[in-house]
This record gives structure tokens, C-alpha cells and sequence, in this order.
């Protein structure tokens, strides 16, 4: 059941953000990810780890996403706070994914090839529903290369977020266990 949550909230979070910087609301995912997260952390077995993996996953999102506007291969709409770093929104998408880490995305674990060829293909395929469907970015009119680029971005974080998910996951379960002796 509470994985099935888990997959629900995510989804919720991106179609808000997404959908909300479609339409000129950079901050629409905001409240969405805050109820998500605050459920989540509810219900977790490790919520510290949880807490710790949102935190380097909102940072390194906005370090990956920053380089792509950077470079000016992906423009987001709803550029909140500033146009040619990652905006608030693709944050708050990044910090959603950081909570089904240990949850619904957890058959990952051990599975790196799996989770690199899941990263290489979910990333792009998300950002091309972000600008085909819902007007949320635009990707460089050279997409071919810069759809590459972003499933070699996901082919890489995906299963380094997965590796530092379980390892934060088993410190804090194994606190956990001695604190309890």
C-alpha cells in the first residue's frame, strides 16, 4: 500500500510542478511536494535517511539542471529564481524523486545496470512530456544531442543516488538496531 502511495505523491508532485510552471506558477509543485514529503516521512522506516537524500538530491538537481540552462539547452518556463539556473519547480521534482529512493524505486537497490538504463531513459523521456505536453521547458532546438546528454546526466545519477540511498538507509537502520540494545 504504501508503495503504491509513494509512486501516487511522486506523480502528483511532478504534474504540479510541471503543469504549475506550464502555466506561469513556478511554485504549484511547492505545496504538493511539502504534503508528499510530510506523508512520507510519516510512514518511513528511515527518515533521516529520507531527509539527507531530498537535501543532496535538491542540490545536485540544481547543479545538473543548472549546467543544462547554463549552456542554454534547456530553457525553463517559470525561470524562478533566476533564467539560466535551475528554477525552483525542477527542484522540487528532483527533492520528490529523493523520496521514492527508499520507497517505490527501492527494487532498485543492487540493480545499478538496471537503474542506469531506467535513468537514461526516464530522464529524457520526462523532460520531452515537461516541453511537449505541458510547455514547462524547451529543449535546444538540437535535441538529439542534448536528449543524450540529459540520459547520460540520469544514466549517472540515478544509480549513484540508489547506492547513497542504501547506505544512508542501512547507518540509520543499524543506529536504529543499537540504540535499541
Amino acid at each position: 500500500m504504501n508503495i503504491w502511495v509513494n509512486i501516487i505523491g511522486f506523480q502528483l508532485v511532478w504534474l504540479a510542478a510541471v503543469a504549475g510552471a506550464g502555466h506561469g506558477l513556478w511554485w504549484a509543485g511547492l505545496p504538493v511536494l511539502a504534503l508528499f514529503a510530510a506523508w512520507q516521512y510519516r510512514v518511513s522506516l528511515v527518515p533521516r535517511a529520507d531527509g539527507k537524500l531530498v537535501l543532496l538530491a535538491a542540490l545536485l538537481g540544481f547543479g545538473v539542471d543548472s549546467a543544462f540552462a547554463s549552456a542554454r539547452w534547456l530553457e525553463y518556463s517559470s525561470a524562478q529564481p533566476w533564467p539560466l539556473l535551475a528554477p525552483v519547480w525542477i527542484v522540487v521534482l528532483w527533492m520528490g524523486f529523493a523520496l521514492t529512493l527508499n520507497h517505490s524505486m527501492q527494487f532498485l537497490r543492487g540493480r545499478y545496470l538496471l537503474a542506469t538504463a531506467l535513468g537514461a531513459l526516464a530522464g529524457p523521456l520526462a523532460y520531452l512530456a515537461a516541453e511537449r505536453v505541458w510547455g514547462a521547458v524547451r529543449i535546444d532546438t538540437s535535441q538529439g544531442p542534448v536528449l543524450l546528454a540529459l540520459a547520460l546526466a540520469w544514466a549517472i545519477v540515478t544509480p549513484l543516488l540508489i547506492a547513497i540511498s542504501v547506505q544512508w538507509a542501512h547507518a540509520e537502520n543499524a543506529a536504529a538496531t543499537e540504540a535499541r540494545t
